[in-house]
């Protein structure tokens, strides 16, 4: 009798960290006034419920493979590595508007990443998050020595500007970070997780099946006369109750986090949240007993609720405006449809 062969296990690095972060913002900038013409509402509203002064909207020419490769190019840079060099690309989207192929297969082709597995994720505002426990699992799991995690959002295609509740929350953007080996630990354990039962908090008023028929045309209309029954299918969210769920459960899911990491809230250089609402940002401030002393990231006001591509646009910004240094401790979660979210201490590119 022969013994049973045994597989030989796949090795990688034993820690992860991030080592370059690159963002993409639209030319084009929406301002409170100009959300003032679609609504009825002020500038003061819009400001007190959500801290948001202005957004910024993608044009024709800024697809979302197209917004992916500007901030993967800069993250890619930063990281000093060669595209080629990239083994697996994750693109974490929920408006990426094509079922397949998955745009992460064309971003890998544009960046040239060669045969670089490359898939698509659809977590929401906590697809960030998510892509980087993967990304972390396929460093220190072998499967890749550097990995490419992008979060971009094209969300004024699913905004309705007649929507008082949502009109002025969403922007489009996309971030990038480049994950790869290190000596000591970068990249703390992800707390993640999701609850089905709010699934309808936050979601798309029609699935494409029903909104699109099978002869061309949008519930029985003809394309060219349904740009205004509303058919488009849109985002729709139940605002207080998003509200309480974050402010509540996510400064749960932060400290645990920051436990598994085995870092207190004194030690961090910085707390990057999702960047859905200021109100919800302070309020988990104050759960946490976050120091006055730690930076807190504040994207929202000037680039709205971007989703998938928050927290990396937000990272970005903090570390060039220098409110933020390479090497720090930072606390990101994020959290939105599904419900799920997704937390994690990581060190500063």
């Amino acid at each position: 009798m022969t013994d049973t062969p045994q597989i030989r296990p796949a090795t990688g690095a034993q820690y992860s960290r991030i080592l370059g972060v690159g963002g993409y913002r639209p030319v084009r900038v929406v301002t409170n006034a100009e959300v003032l013409t679609w609504i009825e509402s002020s500038d003061e509203w819009i400001r007190t419920r959500s801290g948001i002064a202005e957004r910024r909207w993608a044009g024709p020419d800024e697809s979302v493979t197209e917004m992916s490769v500007q901030a993967a190019g800069k993250a890619i840079a930063q990281a000093g590595i060669d595209p080629a060099q990239i083994g697996g690309v994750i693109v974490a989207t929920v408006s990426h508007l094509k079922q397949t192929p998955a745009v992460a297969t064309e971003i890998a082709e544009r960046l040239g990443c060669g045969t670089a597995p490359a898939f698509d994720i659809s977590a929401a505002c906590a697809g960030f998050g998510y892509g980087l426990g993967l990304a972390d699992g396929m460093v220190r799991g072998g499967s890749a020595e550097y990995v490419l995690v992008i979060g971009v959002e094209r969300l004024s295609d699913l905004t309705d500007t007649s929507d008082r509740s949502t009109a002025f929350i969403f922007g489009d953007g996309a971030g990038a970070a480049i994950v790869g080996p290190s000596e000591t630990p970068g990249i703390g354990k992800v707390i993640w997780g999701s609850d089905g039962s709010q699934k309808d908090v936050i979601t798309q008023t029609k699935a494409w099946d029903t909104a699109f028929g099978k002869e061309g045309a949008i519930n029985g209309v003809a394309e060219d006369e349904a740009a205004g029954l509303g058919v488009w299918p849109t985002l729709r969210m139940e605002g207080q109750t998003v509200f309480r769920w974050a402010v509540w459960e996510m400064a749960k899911v932060a400290q645990q986090a920051l436990d598994a990491a085995g870092i207190t809230a004194d030690q961090l250089g910085a707390f990057i949240p999702h960047q859905a609402n200021m109100r919800i940002t302070d309020a988990m401030i104050k759960a946490l007993k976050l120091p006055e002393s730690v930076p807190v990231a504040r994207d929202i006001a000037e680039t709205g609720n971007t989703s998938a591509a928050s927290i990396p646009l937000a990272m970005e910004r903090m570390l060039e405006s220098g409110e933020a240094r390479s090497g720090d401790l930072a606390l990101i979660i994020g959290f939105g449809a599904g419900l799920v979210y997704a937390a994690a201490v990581v060190t500063l590119p």
